[in-house]
């Protein structure tokens, strides 16, 4: 963190304020379009960003470009009345809701208003700077979500869509799910492996390009 320009610094912490409570927030929504009230009832449906935010996870974005926020809580029984795939629309919200902000983000670019120089520092940031680091981290969040690892998104997405007895391996791993979660960033933040950073890499830089045309 402390390596990183003070115009990054400030982005990002910006960033945090606006992506991690949309994130959240669309997993509450999703919940209650599909008949669970308990994010309403646990005052989640807001995008203030203090019912939402972790810590930790804050941290991490603002250090390593990507973080989580508080899960916000569900009731798997009211969710699959709806049906099997209920708790996967709700999983799934989340990141595409960091698709959709990445994707509104990238307009301007896309539309030729303004360009973005990746080499370009400043003490404060600047509008393409600010706008390219929303759509990076908004991806980011996505894709780190994305991953088959409890208690993120993926896992959830991955175990709903798949039959229940190929699913069963992946939830009897839960309750080491955040142990290895855990591991996999501290491997990346202090050896010169990044098993994360390696698999995020080439379809960040990939949806970067094509959001924006660069």
């Amino acid at each position: 963190m402390f390596n990183l320009p003070l115009s990054q610094i400030l982005s990002r912490l910006l960033i945090l304020l606006i992506a991690l409570p949309v994130h959240e927030l669309a997993h509450a929504l999703a919940a209650t379009a599909l008949g669970d009230d308990t994010a309403r009832r646990s005052g989640r449906l807001t995008l203030n960003p203090l019912a939402h935010l972790d810590p930790i996870g804050a941290f991490m974005l603002v250090v390593a470009g990507f973080g989580w926020a508080k899960p916000v809580p569900v009731n798997m029984y009211a969710l699959e009345r709806r049906g099997r795939y209920a708790p996967l629309l709700v999983a799934l919200a989340g990141p595409l809701s960091n698709l959709l902000l990445a994707i509104l983000a990238a307009i301007p670019f896309r539309l030729g208003l303004i360009k973005y120089y990746a080499n370009t520092v400043s003490w404060l940031p600047n509008l393409p700077e600010f706008l390219a680091y929303f759509i990076i981290i908004n991806l980011a969040l996505m894709l780190f979500n994305l991953l088959p690892i409890y208690p993120l998104d993926g896992e959830k997405v991955l175990t709903g869509a798949l039959p229940p007895n190929l699913a069963r391996p992946l939830e009897n791993l839960r309750p080491y799910g955040s142990i290895i979660l855990l591991g996999l960033i501290m491997l990346g933040r202090f050896t010169s492996l990044d098993p994360i950073g390696w698999i995020m890499d080439f379809p960040l830089r990939t949806i970067f390009q094509v959001l924006t045309g660069s």
